[in-house]
């Protein structure tokens, strides 16, 4: 992986998120981490002086096991793959690391930076640091449908807004 400025990605951050999917970790090597699947978030600009901050915004439903160490770290990752990768982040989206390895028996490999935790095989890494945890509340709704759609349990999601402070790519060939 290489470091890039944040300034020269060109992706459609829509597909990116919601049909290419990616990981949100946690954690580090040291103390642990976790990761679960994500198809809802956002890339964007906020806050700052003069212009806004290159910013991702994430969404963790409250028993997931992966907010946890969202809350508990500074910093979080967003891990995106080649499409080959679907059936893997289909198994980590749907079985939780507190019951097993679950980054283990999906056959992907943890790389450690300072602080955060990324995978080998991502072809794109975010690493994010916290600016802004809040709570999605039911009277924020406009349409009550969205409700009833997406929360049945009132399980409303934890947002979290990360300042983009790093940006890896995969080598050329990697991909």
């Amino acid at each position: 992986m290489r470091e890039i400025p944040v300034e020269t990605l060109q992706m459609n951050p829509m597909s990116l998120i919601s049909e290419e999917w990616m990981l949100i970790t946690a954690g580090d090597e040291k103390r642990g981490y976790n990761t679960m699947t994500a198809a809802w978030g956002h890339l964007g600009a906020i806050w700052g002086h003069g212009k806004g901050l290159p910013t991702a915004v994430v969404y963790i439903r409250p028993q997931r096991y992966t907010r946890e160490f969202v809350d508990r770290e500074p910093l979080f990752s967003l891990s995106f793959f080649p499409r080959s990768y679907r059936k893997q982040l289909q198994y980590l989206g749907s079985h939780s690391g507190r019951d097993e390895d679950k980054v283990a028996k999906a056959g992907l490999t943890p790389a450690f930076g300072d602080g955060f935790t990324y995978f080998a095989e991502s072809s794109l890494v975010m690493v994010c640091r916290k600016l802004y945890r809040g709570e999605i509340t039911a009277d924020g709704f406009v349409d009550a449908q969205i409700i009833e759609d997406n929360y049945p349990l009132r399980d409303f999601h934890v947002m979290y807004i990360g300042e983009i402070v790093k940006v890896l790519e995969a080598e050329s060939g990697q991909k």
